[in-house]
């Protein structure tokens, strides 16, 4: 099984190094090859998706995806900042499926930034399409300088777009994964989000999910403009249960879902293909404010390469063995700083990964 282990700016060298830990204690015919990318493949050759990195993604089962960015690089032009490099992965994989899921754990619960009785218990599934909406649409301005900025200019804008196909896709994924885990106890709802009052766009979204939804009729399916959307998930977020919208979106939304949990140092993510070939990642940044000082969460990440081998790797036992291995540690209390509070115990990255690989067993 070919791991792409692409580590990334910030601290993505030093959250990576801890799921790699954890990956090679699990006993399973892993080929983990390294490379360059975001910003440390611009300084390294001059742009933040080589050549040799993305034939290394193409060729494998599944990458494993650290963090890339950095305030430095904030005046390069826009096709050679580090965060290219995930639209361009994404781009030439088809990788059009997001999945985010919001867990609390029990042993969080206290840490979510609302109350207990809200996010306690809380499990739910993000699933925000990838490849289109106005991240992929045509961009327009006048650009007068080569930095990526506009000065002078009077007027900029992007195209929002989606196709049929599209949303179609992204609207199956949905509701099968409503139909697993409905298997397993939920209760069986796809929640789509849109703003169709006043966008187009996200009528014709509206329009072809209600369209595919009735293929699924064991599945319960809403509507919700985005704002209430985000609402909601402050306000009563266990009501969700299959969350689905589209790419700028669920951008936004995941990251707020992220906070319910107690710190987005927890959450991991998968970008999916059509082939179910995957990327994984945690859905933090590289934080390079942190960068070097060895105090990041690295379960995120370790969590991500649980969802790599359960997605892409068919490795369901090996991936169940690494999220009960993160329940005990933090059932025993350690802690990275996002998450420290008195009566807990305070661990920095290493220390965490060590924890993990000796719940392992």
């Amino acid at each position: 099984m070919k791991i792409a282990v692409l580590p990334g700016d910030g601290i993505g060298t030093e959250i990576m190094a801890e799921a790699v830990k954890v990956l090679k204690v699990l006993g399973l015919p892993l080929e983990l090859e390294t490379a360059l990318v975001g910003g440390a493949a611009f300084e390294a050759h001059g742009h933040p998706l080589p050549e040799g990195t993305l034939n290394l993604a193409k060729a494998a089962d599944a990458i494993l995806f650290g963090a890339v960015g950095d305030w430095k690089y904030d005046t390069l032009d826009r096709p050679l900042r580090p965060e290219q490099a995930i639209l361009g992965l994404r781009k030439n994989l088809g990788l059009f499926a997001n999945f985010r899921p919001a867990i609390c754990y029990p042993q969080l619960v206290d840490a979510s930034s609302l109350k207990r009785e809200l996010v306690s218990g809380l499990d739910i599934l993000i699933i925000r399409e990838l490849t289109g909406d106005i991240y992929f649409g045509q961009p327009r301005g006048r650009r007068v300088a080569t930095d990526g900025h506009f000065p002078g200019a009077e007027e900029a804008f992007d195209t929002m777009r989606y196709s049929r196909p599209e949303i179609e896709r992204i609207a199956h994924v949905a509701f099968q994964a409503a139909r697993k885990r409905k298997a397993t106890g939920t209760e069986g709802r796809v929640t789509s989000v849109d703003k169709a009052n006043v966008l187009e766009t996200f009528q014709f979204w509206k329009d072809v999910v209600t369209d595919v939804a009735q293929q699924y009729p064991d599945i319960a399916l809403d509507h919700m403009y985005v704002d209430n959307a985000a609402m909601q998930l402050v306000k009563a977020p266990k009501k969700f249960d299959v969350i689905v919208t589209g790419n700028m979106f669920g951008d936004i939304l995941s990251d707020e879902a992220s906070m319910l949990t107690g710190s987005i140092g927890m959450l991991p993510s998968a970008s999916l293909n059509s082939k179910n070939q995957g990327l994984y990642e945690p859905s933090h940044g590289s934080a390079p404010d942190i960068a070097g000082q060895g105090v990041a969460n690295p379960l995120a990440t370790i969590l991500s390469a649980a969802m790599m081998l359960r997605f892409s790797l068919n490795q369901e036992a090996a991936a169940q063995r690494i999220e009960a291995a993160v329940q005990k540690v933090l059932t025993q209390g350690l802690r990275t700083p996002d998450l420290y509070s008195e009566g807990t115990t305070k661990v920095g990255t290493a220390q965490m990964g060590d924890a993990v690989v000796k719940a392992l067993g």
